[in-house]
């Protein structure tokens, strides 16, 4: 075990720097996150330039290299509150990074406003299902459509 499995429950998320995004990106392509149709660096950029949605990450301690470890995106579209891209370290999943990363942007969305967060997961992705379950996330009785412009 390392001094960063030790401590996960201890990082802090915060909003991310332009020094952040390409190791924010590494890691939503590690953990299976992106599509081809989506650009990550792009999706970054449209949140942190709109005051209601931000990229939040933790960071390893500096005596653990500083990585970026874990990320959340969350945005409120004035209804209700959405969070994207919660990514965990694959060596890191587990230890409650991920739970701490939902947390981190449901407080985000609170402090802004949101009474409730959504968020979309795929169908065919049994152990993010499972996850959100044990969190407390319910199914929701719509479908959602789509356009791209």
């Amino acid at each position: 075990m390392t001094a960063l499995d030790a401590t996960t429950s201890a990082l802090v998320f915060a909003e991310i720097t332009d020094d952040d995004v390409p190791a924010v990106v590494a890691l939503w392509h590690e953990c299976g996150l992106t599509r081809p149709w989506n650009d990550p660096a792009l999706d970054i950029a449209d949140a942190r330039l709109s005051p209601t949605s931000t990229v939040l990450a933790a960071r390893a301690p500096a005596s653990e290299g500083g990585a970026v470890v874990a990320s959340v995106m969350a945005g409120y579209d004035g209804h209700r509150g959405w969070l994207y891209y919660v990514a965990v370290s694959p060596g890191l999943q587990g230890s409650g990074l991920g739970r701490a990363a939902v947390s981190a942007g449901e407080e985000w969305l609170r402090a802004g406003g949101a009474r409730k967060v959504q968020l979309m997961v795929r169908t065919t992705n049994a152990q993010a299902l499972g996850f959100y379950d044990r969190l407390g996330y319910e199914e929701q009785s719509t479908t959602v459509l789509g356009r791209w412009f």
